[in-house]
């Protein structure tokens, strides 16, 4: 099941959109040299947006003050509306009854996109 919605995802739900435009974040950050933590960050989020069915975000219990302060940074400059896009087109999302699990993988994409630094993605299983 979680390969279908996966599938389905990448091609109605805006996988490959998502996975693009992080992607493209991250190429600028790696081109701005100090912010390439926020270019693995944004990464990871790309990878993640093109799967995220059968995936889950936990904290990492080694993060440090640095990745605190980096987050912070990053709330102010860009994670406040990459969250607010991802609540908006998961209410969207969820007008219909198709488009509930992709709703639901636009609310699990919100913590990610508002607070990346410190924390994993992690199978499921």
């Amino acid at each position: 099941m979680r390969l279908i919605l996966n599938i389905l995802w990448f091609i109605f739900g805006s996988g490959f959109v998502l996975a693009i435009a992080y992607g493209i974040a991250a190429l600028i950050c790696f081109a701005l040299i100090i912010t390439i933590p926020f270019g693995v960050a944004a990464l990871r989020l790309a990878v993640y947006s093109l799967w995220p069915f059968g995936r889950t975000i936990v904290s990492r219990p080694d993060a440090g003050v640095a990745s605190g302060v980096a987050n912070i940074l990053w709330v102010v400059l860009a994670g406040w509306w990459l969250a607010l896009s991802h609540i908006v087109a998961g209410v969207a999302q969820c007008v219909t009854i198709i488009g509930i699990p992709f709703g639901i993988a636009n609310f699990k994409l919100v913590p990610a996109a508002f607070w990346p630094l410190g924390r994993e993605i992690v199978d499921l299983d």
